[in-house]
């Protein structure tokens, strides 16, 4: 259990901040922008997850947001040479089984949903609405975590987390539009 008794730590003032494995890097640093992108993206669903109430849709949601922060722990721990990605008592990774619940989320919000004859506006209700927003947040983590994984040996079952979790998030909210029926549909060239 992760006990916190400071918040603020000063270690921080000089433009760095600690890695999992007690290093230093500067805060702009490539892991550290995916890092803050998956925060981000973890603060947008808590929004969304506002807005829902109490229904089985926040609750997936307050999961998914469990798993981001097991993502940036994820993220925060730099892979050795010969790192198979295996959690252990010690090392947090994501797993494909919290990819694959993912993937059983989308496809039982999608039974119900009404077929897509265009793509749609990010709108509609404000449930929608943030929840788009959300999912535009968690392609910003995903483009963030690809550009560290050029660089830097990433878990590939992150890589797959944030890539499901658009699609989850861009289902739940036609869901939020009255299963799709009052989506906003894009109409091209419409304004020419």
């Amino acid at each position: 259990m992760v006990k916190l008794n400071k918040i603020y730590t000063r270690t921080g003032d000089a433009g760095t901040t600690g890695l999992v494995d007690g290093s230093r890097l500067p805060k702009h640093d490539v892991r550290m922008e995916a890092i803050g992108a998956v925060d981000e993206a973890n603060s947008a669903l808590g929004l969304a997850a506002a807005i829902l109430g109490d229904n089985d849709h926040a609750q997936q949601l307050f999961r998914i947001q469990n798993d981001l922060f097991d993502l940036g722990a994820d993220l925060a721990t730099p892979a050795t040479e010969d790192d198979d990605f295996a959690p252990s008592e010690m090392v947090l990774r994501m797993v494909a089984a919290q990819t694959e619940w993912l993937e059983q989320a989308i496809d039982a919000a999608n039974a119900n949903l009404e077929p897509l004859t265009s793509f749609v506006l990010p709108g509609g209700s404000e449930a929608s609405a943030r929840l788009h927003l959300a999912r535009a947040a968690t392609r910003r983590a995903e483009r963030a975590m690809t550009a560290m994984a050029e660089q830097l040996r990433t878990n590939p079952q992150a890589l797959a987390y944030i890539n499901r979790l658009s699609d989850y998030l861009f289902v739940l909210a036609r869901t939020a539009n009255d299963g799709g029926r009052s989506d906003i549909k894009w109409v091209p060239g419409a304004n020419r």
